[in-house]
């Protein structure tokens, strides 16, 4: 099984060409978005999106969230990670905040807290609503228990802190507005949904293994798993008779 350190350098390296948009395009408008509006000047090297005051003030709650790093002397991100623990393995006692029984979760080692880097709180809150939101999803994503597995699996926990880390660069949500067509259309779910980012993170997880299993990978292959992951995110969210994130194909692989 990788190291999270290999997992998180092969992901950080890669690189994925935002799709072209076309400000004002008939498709664009077509997905009732005309209250964000592309704006590009020739020397731009790509458009920006204006945001209404609702969608301003939605992005801004994201991103403090994001800017929040996993703290073990805060209570309440201790108890977030007692909770994920109790809903991995409701039937085992957890000994203690550090110890060798992280593993079986797929973290790197005894102590998660040292993996939440690549992703910070925000990732642990999100492996938490899946469990909370979706538990059959969460537990056979989990155990691996669908489809003819690799001898050589993903780590599940690893996993997830790069979903995390994936989405907030493939939406540029750490921008002060959103610069791709894909980031807008997110920003304008967001608005209706606070936990958009949530349940977009629950439907790329269950995506990414449909797509391991579906290309039968092993775990040289997570990186190539994840570009496929990605592409085919940016594609169902651009589909003009997407209104609402259920709405996204893939979001019929959860199961409650």
């Amino acid at each position: 099984m990788l190291s999270f350190e290999s997992f998180f350098f092969m992901f950080s390296e890669i690189q994925i060409c935002c799709a072209e948009v076309v400000a004002g395009s008939a498709a664009w408008l077509g997905r009732g978005l005309s209250c964000v509006c592309a704006q590009r000047r020739e020397s731009d090297p790509r458009p920006s999106f204006d945001l209404t005051p609702a969608q301003e003030e939605c992005l801004q709650r994201l991103q403090l969230r994001i800017d929040v790093a996993y703290d073990s002397s805060i209570p309440e991100h201790r108890e977030a990670l007692r909770a994920l623990w109790n809903a991995a393995f409701p039937d085992e006692e957890l000994r203690d905040l550090i110890s060798e029984q992280w593993k079986e979760m797929g973290w790197q080692g005894k102590d998660p807290s040292t993996d939440f880097r690549g992703g910070g709180f925000i990732s642990l809150e999100n492996l938490l609503y899946l469990a909370r939101n979706f538990p059959k999803s969460f537990q056979d994503l989990l155990r691996k228990q669908e489809g003819d597995r690799s001898v050589w699996e993903y780590p599940f926990a690893v996993a997830g802190v790069n979903i995390t880390f994936m989405l907030i660069q493939m939406l540029d949500l750490e921008a002060v507005k959103p610069r791709t067509m894909v980031g807008a259309t997110f920003l304008k779910f967001l608005s209706e949904n606070e936990s958009a980012f949530d349940l977009l993170y629950c439907i790329t997880f269950k995506l990414m293994d449909h797509q391991w299993l579906a290309m039968r990978a092993s775990y040289m292959d997570f990186n190539t798993v994840m570009k496929s992951t990605r592409r085919q995110l940016e594609r169902e969210l651009l589909l003009e008779d997407v209104t609402r994130l259920e709405d996204l194909p893939s979001y019929s692989l959860l199961s409650r």
